[in-house]
């Protein structure tokens, strides 16, 4: 699809004056700080913004910057992590730090390769850091982006492709001013979902998430708050305070040991140092 001149315009002074009127006032947004907008998007994967804005600021001021982080404890990082959920971007930010710290005199790297080669970034949270922390001129879809395009674009089509939606990305991108248009974008699409309900099935990648309650991801953050708030603890006596089955508490123990998360001696688990 080509977009003619006319239509790009009407189409970026629709999202521009929803934002001008009702754009989110998010802590991030703030700030051009790379450490600061690596932990917001990290953050930011599947989870709620609400959410993130709970935990963003507390998080940022513990460990203000590449290096802090990198010579914390992982325990204590899991710490003022619990909360968000998907602990493994947790490890993915403290092995970032040490990363940056180690190999980059604590200065994130802009350039697309270097950072989506990082733990936990894959090219559209690259891409993600380069237009807010850089204000690079990058054609990147997430869930928003995917919402509003589908909304303007393909309001009557199922099944949309990506590969379909990223042309009409490229082609409406504000070039002078990323960082605005793409934040512009993500509130319209929170709107969108709010009045329209929800529009990403439409999507051919479109991925209905499981329940997180009785899953083995919920026993995954049982074990963990458990351990944190009490450094030790038996298999028999997790048992017994979850109140699950044996098999599915060792297999949330083994894959949790095998990540990295806990370690286990004698019987008796505890947060990884």
């Amino acid at each position: 699809m080509k977009l003619s001149a006319r239509e790009i315009t009407k189409f970026r002074k629709a999202i521009y004056e929803y934002y001008n009127e009702h754009g989110r006032d998010l802590p991030w947004r703030g700030t051009r700080d790379p450490y600061y907008i690596l932990v917001s998007e990290i953050m930011l994967q599947q989870t709620q913004v609400e959410r993130v804005v709970e935990k963003y600021t507390a998080f940022v001021q513990r460990f203000p910057d590449f290096r802090v982080l990198a010579e914390t404890s992982f325990q204590d990082v899991l710490s003022v992590w619990q909360g968000l959920g998907y602990n493994r971007r947790a490890a993915a930010l403290k092995r970032i730090g040490e990363i940056v710290t180690e190999k980059h005199n604590g200065e994130l790297p802009a350039d697309l390769g270097s950072l989506a080669a990082l733990p936990g970034i894959g090219y559209n949270t690259a891409c993600a850091i380069l237009t807010y922390a850089f204000n690079e001129p990058v054609a990147f879809i997430e869930t928003n982006v995917r919402t509003v395009f589908i909304h303007f674009f393909f309001r009557d089509r199922e099944r949309i492709k990506d590969s379909e939606i990223l042309p009409l990305v490229e082609q409406t991108l504000d070039r002078k001013k990323p960082h605005a248009w793409y934040s512009a974008l993500m509130d319209y699409g929170t709107m969108l979902k709010k009045t329209h309900g929800s529009i990403n099935p439409k999507s051919a990648h479109y991925q209905k998430q499981s329940p997180y309650k009785g899953s083995d991801r919920q026993i995954r953050g049982m074990v963990l708050k458990h351990l944190l708030q009490n450094s030790h603890s038996s298999r028999s006596d997790m048992t017994e305070i979850f109140g699950v089955e044996p098999d599915r508490l060792q297999r949330a123990l083994r894959s949790l040991e095998k990540e990295g998360f806990v370690r286990e001696s004698r019987g008796v688990y505890s947060i990884a140092s």
